[in-house]
């Protein structure tokens, strides 16, 4: 068979394949790795998403509808479970709540946390979207890459053969093309991806703002109580208004002459 009828009979796509370069080979296999481990991604972040969406949602109503941190039921969500620790664990450092410092502090502490944790928990669903970003943003260069590389070998081709007819031009162009088309492939679904993921994200993050205002409306709830000696704080906290109020020195020495006298204060002032 003639060169020419040779190359025109390899003229299909498994053809261009298996007489392209080792160089575009190496490119081709890169970008269809890469568009593997997007969708990959894309799969796995997706129902992570779903779940921590759903999860924090069926949380936030139920603190909405809870009227303290005492009597809030079991949480679904580790998202939501992990802001409440939050909220608990700076409680349960906080001094006399029904002392407006204490209070004050308390709550100053617990917004500084809150928005501390809502930036971990947002900055742990952003992982493996970083991945999709690059892909989406160098797999274009990496196929252009491999053109060029391409065309630069069809023409050191041409010059030896000696041949400029077209149809022995042509396949070494449509090998050099493919690698452009394989990183285009690659390129616009992990752009669309990564915009995809970067709307869910944002929302995520909403959500977890809701909760920790959710949170908050609580926890300032409960300070109230306290602070009206109605009900304890905190689910290993003593009742606030059962603790005995500080004494001062003054008064320490009085009480205990009338506690070991048996009479009373004022009997114990004019004896003394």
């Amino acid at each position: 068979m003639s060169p020419v009828l040779q190359s025109t009979s390899n003229f299909t796509l498994l053809g261009l394949l298996a007489g392209t370069d080792v160089v575009v080979k190496g490119v081709l296999a890169l970008l269809v790795l890469a568009s593997v481990a997007t969708w990959t991604v894309w799969i796995a972040k997706t129902r992570e998403l779903q779940r921590a969406r759903r999860e924090l949602a069926d949380d936030l109503g139920l603190l909405e509808r809870s009227l303290s941190l005492q009597g809030l039921g079991p949480l679904e969500g580790s998202a939501a479970l992990t802001l409440t620790e939050g909220v608990r664990a700076e409680l349960a450092r906080a001094g006399d709540l029904r002392l407006p410092a204490c209070a004050d502090g308390l709550k100053e502490r617990t917004t500084m946390r809150l928005l501390s944790i809502e930036t971990e928990l947002a900055r742990g669903m952003t992982r493996g979207i970083n991945l999709i970003a690059s892909v989406g943003a160098t797999a274009p260069f990496v196929g252009l890459f491999g053109t060029v590389w391409g065309i630069m070998d069809s023409f050191i081709g041409i010059s030896r053969s000696q041949a400029t007819n077209l149809v022995v031009v042509a396949p070494g162009i449509a090998e050099a093309l493919l690698t452009t088309a394989m990183g285009l492939a690659a390129a616009v679904p992990a752009v669309l991806i990564y915009n995809g993921f970067t709307r869910s994200i944002t929302g995520y993050r909403a959500q977890l703002a809701d909760a920790s205002h959710a949170l908050a409306s609580l926890l300032s709830l409960d300070v109230e109580r306290a602070q009206a000696g109605r009900e304890p704080v905190g689910a290993e906290r003593e009742p606030l208004s059962a603790r005995p109020a500080a004494m001062s020195p003054a008064t320490a020495p009085n009480e205990t002459s009338s506690i070991a006298t048996g009479l009373p204060m004022g009997e114990v002032a004019r004896g003394i």
